[in-house]
């Protein structure tokens, strides 16, 4: 078998449009096509892709289901405001003050938006593989989940399962079907375990398709998914939770400082 070098390169067995929209998409993230710019005329893409009016057309229909841009037949396309958000992952482990609201909502007030969450369940159950290995159990072993949806602006977010050892969980308001004021980084404390130190493992992944209906992904465009685990004293594992958010809307930001 021949081995593909930079010279020969795989082909893009993509249909033209998806190759458009690919490009046309690269564009509007990188900020080349900035929010409130209007999209070069149909009869500019045309020239430029080597593609009929139809084909164009549908391209940028797959930009519209990707609520990435706006506009009508016969009108012009332009980019959405606020359409790629960047995510500092670090502000979701904040410790909330006494009664305030939990800090990803309250930085959404800061940036002109409005935000809210819903709590879809609360049970016990078994939890994917990685995220036992993550709290140090067995795969057969149950855990308490809580699953919500986030939400911008009335758009789903983030769909967000976290996961909890039950001698953790049992007997607190992390087993109540009902939102905690301040977030578990507020609460967690308060039961003894305090925030030590969070590891994060961030993948993209294919959208399964309880993903695709909870975040009203129109294709199979992947999902950013972090795992992470929040470790309280002497190491211990006291929360794992999955986030999962649509990787063409949301990049993640994570700032370092170089040891020295």
């Amino acid at each position: 078998m021949t081995v593909p070098t930079t010279d020969d390169p795989m082909p893009d067995h993509r249909s033209l449009h998806a190759r458009i929209a690919a490009d046309l998409r690269d564009e509007i993230m990188s900020g080349d096509l900035a929010p409130g710019t209007k999209l070069p005329s149909t009869i500019h893409l045309k020239a430029r892709f080597d593609a009929s009016s139809a084909t164009v057309q549908k391209a940028l229909q797959l930009l519209k289901d990707e609520r990435l841009v706006i506009g009508r037949a016969g009108a012009a396309v332009t980019v959405r405001e606020n359409r790629q958000r960047t995510i500092a992952p670090a502000g979701s482990l904040t410790t909330a003050p006494t009664g305030a609201a939990y800090p990803w909502l309250a930085n959404a007030a800061e940036h002109g938006t409005t935000a809210h969450s819903t709590l879809l369940k609360v049970g016990e159950v078994t939890p994917p593989a990685d995220v036992a290995a993550m709290l140090g159990l067995q795969e057969a072993v149950s855990t308490l989940l809580r699953r919500q949806l986030l939400h911008i602006d009335d758009e789903p977010a983030e769909l967000v399962c976290s996961y909890y050892p039950l001698d953790i969980a049992r007997g607190t308001p992390l087993a109540e079907a009902r939102r905690i004021k301040g977030g578990t980084p507020t609460l967690l404390p308060e039961l003894g375990f305090p925030p030590r130190l969070s590891v994060d493992r961030v993948s993209a992944r294919v959208p399964t398709q309880e993903q695709c209906r909870a975040l009203r992904l129109p294709s199979d465009l992947p999902v950013l998914r972090t795992l992470r685990t929040v470790l309280s004293d002497a190491g211990r594992p006291v929360e794992a939770t999955v986030m999962v958010k649509a990787g063409h809307l949301y990049e993640l930001q994570y700032e370092f400082t170089p040891e020295a």
